[in-house]
């Protein structure tokens, strides 16, 4: 991680902001903001602060002027090497996948060095060899190798402490407010504690500095931080988001229940590059010391946009609480951060058990120690999804166990029922007590005694208080209590003699660590910027204005962009396949995208004559109430195809998503695979 001196961190400078593009036509011409043009030469930082321990102006301006050499000769090259002055009309007439690759060699030999990542690809995950998974985002704790291979030594009569061994384990659910858990919930099973152990040491979180709470997934740990804030003081939620999240809009609901006055950035057409001056108005406006809160995705994970930095800062120095959301970020992307100076108040994570198969696991919820005071008990809260990490008791929760990440953009893997993710995952209703899956036995764990016995101590810790006092009281009492019995319940459950201090190997991490920043962004940079050119060769044949046949959404060729697309495929005629679609042909394809609906979209008035054309009603919403124009518009927005990239990704996966795109080329391509499935007996799912 890099460490830098606060001093130089707060020297004056021009804020964080959008494109020259976009900030030309920004309202009132006030408030523009350039994004500073410093930056480390490998273009490992978005928003770099290498150069700030560097004394003078002369050696800032050589860097600068360095580094945007380096970045513009990287774009150039990627414009005019990548199948330079040609079109492709049909599928037929791509080149063969040899010919591909020595083609992106020759463009890219920095590729070349990040051949470690193929080899770990190869030996801990074969399983993606059929497989191109580009619907994933957070963390992967284990491999696919060591979940099978633990599988297997555990196939016949394994001892009990073998089953203790990840990935064999599973989530229950806790009855305790955020605030309590926080203070009195840190007596973790041994397994709980070596995985959270990893987990903060993977993300170079010091205990002394924040506390981990474990949710069921992402949604929750939104909604379970906007039930505990004290919105009644702190009214502010401003949400910097280029699309509809669901973990965002179950805070948002919860926040606006509780007070709160919600605003979101808006992002400018076409570069959906953050719009500056309306972001730097929101934050300073009306000047107070506790605002509310700032939560801010360092980029989107659904166009790939990266964020400056710096928005943070400046929100502190409004006087905002920062809630960092780093689902969307690389496997090693915090260790741009420098946490000791830009220390977000909560930090959200999304943690899954292994890449490319069921996304069953939790969400980590980062408190900032000297956050932890301002946060008030809840009831609410108590039932919305804090859990513990506990032993599984049988292999069978290795298929059957999912607690979900909850992405936001709806992923293509169809073996999620929406009924099992409803009853398992909900973020709404009391949350059962037992076991996530029904493990055997669980439904016992407290037993009437215990439960008549906390309920006598919990009313007698609480005679003689005022009635405020005692509901406080008497939330805090019990949560302590319930926290109590049920680490009862999960010490009985490790096995006897288990070390309490044991180590749990999480190779999924062990992975990305190996790899490191460095390489991880220089390998996902190559394989991105090729897929964005190569999607935009395509174009339909015979087409009198030359439609193309992909039409991508953000950031497109570019140094820092993040390894996510959002796009849409066109036919012929100009019109819009729907994405749910091209989603379902793609996993025929065995090929996994996912969905998703940008929104808060700003148009200058340059591009005034498009918004009517590009905007669209979102297809689940209501109609609004006729002047409502605030709820009119936030119905407004693209749905588009989301393709999402990791660390894991290789080039023959970029490669295989082009070809797919390209047989759209193909006006008939839709009616064929409509044809093929009636021919294969399969039902058809009406679109």
């Amino acid at each position: 991680m890099l460490f830098f001196i606060h001093k130089y961190f707060r020297r004056p400078m021009k804020a964080p902001g959008g494109d020259k593009e976009s900030n030309k036509h920004e309202q009132g011409g006030e408030n523009k903001i350039e994004e500073p043009s410093e930056a480390c030469a490998t273009g490992c930082c978005p928003i770099p602060l290498l150069n700030l321990v560097e004394s003078g102006n002369t050696k800032r301006q050589r860097r600068a002027t360095t580094t945007r050499i380096s970045r513009l000769n990287f774009v150039k090259l990627t414009t005019d090497s990548i199948f330079p002055n040609t079109h492709f009309a049909s599928d037929e007439s791509l080149p063969a996948f040899p010919d591909a690759f020595s083609s992106f060699i020759t463009v890219y030999p920095q590729y070349g060095e990040t051949q470690q990542a193929d080899h770990i690809r190869n030996s801990e995950y074969y399983h993606l060899s059929s497989h191109v998974c580009l619907d994933y985002t957070g963390f992967s704790l284990f491999s696919h190798a060591q979940m099978h291979s633990s599988v297997a030594s555990s196939s016949s009569n394994p001892p009990p402490s073998t089953l203790s061994q990840p990935p064999f384990f599973s989530i229950s659910y806790k009855s305790a407010s955020l605030k309590c858990q926080v203070q009195y919930g840190n007596q973790d099973t041994a397994l709980e504690s070596s995985i959270r152990k990893r987990i903060m040491h993977f993300l170079n979180m010091l205990d002394d500095e924040y506390s981990m709470v474990c949710t069921a997934n992402r949604s929750t740990a939104f909604r379970l931080l906007a039930e505990s804030y004290p919105f009644h003081a702190n009214k502010g939620l401003l949400c910097v988001y280029d699309y509809e999240s669901e973990a965002v809009t179950a805070m948002i609901e919860s926040a606006k229940k509780r007070g709160a006055k919600v605003t979101s950035a808006s992002f400018s057409w076409p570069s959906l590059r953050i719009h500056s001056g309306s972001l730097m108005e929101k934050l300073s406006k009306r000047k107070k010391k506790k605002r509310g809160l700032f939560v801010f995705p360092l980029q989107s994970r659904i166009t790939g946009a990266k964020y400056p930095y710096l928005w943070m800062t400046m929100a502190k120095e409004n006087g905002w609480q920062v809630v960092l959301d780093a689902c969307a970020l690389g496997p090693k992307d915090l260790d741009t951060l420098g946490l000791s100076l830009i220390q977000p108040d909560f930090i959200i994570c999304s943690f899954f058990k292994v890449f490319g198969e069921n996304p069953s696991g939790f969400a980590g919820l980062f408190i900032k120690k000297s956050s932890i005071a301002m946060l008030e008990p809840s009831t609410i809260a108590r039932s919305i999804g804090i859990v513990s990490i506990i032993p599984a008791r049988r292999l069978s929760q290795l298929t059957d166990d999912y607690s979900g990440t909850d992405l936001d953009a709806h992923s293509s893997r169809n073996q999620f029922e929406e009924d099992d993710i409803e009853t398992i995952s909900s973020f709404s209703g009391p949350i059962p007590t037992q076991i996530c899956n029904g493990s055997a036995g669980a439904d016992d764990v407290f037993s009437e005694s215990a439960v008549t016995e906390t309920q006598k101590r919990v009313k007698k810790s609480n005679q003689g208080e005022s009635s405020k006092a005692q509901d406080e009281k008497e939330e805090t009492s019990s949560s302590i209590i319930e926290l109590e019995l049920d680490h009862s319940m999960q010490a009985e459950e490790t096995m006897s003699g288990a070390d309490k201090s044991m180590e749990i190997v999480c190779r999924g991490l062990d992975h990305a660590d190996s790899l490191g920043l460095l390489l991880i962004s220089s390998r996902l940079r190559c394989i991105t910027n090729w897929l964005v050119v190569a999607l935009k060769k395509l174009r339909h044949p015979h087409s009198e204005s030359g439609h193309s046949l992909v039409k991508i959404y953000g950031p497109r060729i570019k140094f820092d962009r993040g390894p996510a697309l959002a796009f849409n495929v066109f036919d012929w005629k100009g019109e819009k396949i729907e994405p749910a679609l091209v989603q379902k042909l793609a996993d025929r394809s065995n090929i996994s995208l996912s969905c998703g609906f940008l929104n808060n979209i700003w148009f200058a008035d340059k591009y005034e004559a498009e918004k009517d054309k590009v905007l669209e009603r979102r297809s689940s919403c209501v109609i609004t109430i006729a002047g409502n124009k605030n709820k009119e518009n936030a119905n407004m927005g693209i749905s588009v195809v989301n393709a999402s990239l990791s660390f894991l990704t290789n080039f023959q996966d970029a490669y295989r998503l082009w070809t797919f795109v390209a047989k759209f080329l193909d006006a008939d391509f839709v009616e064929k695979e409509r044809w093929r499935y009636i021919t294969l007996n399969q039902k058809m799912i009406e679109i």
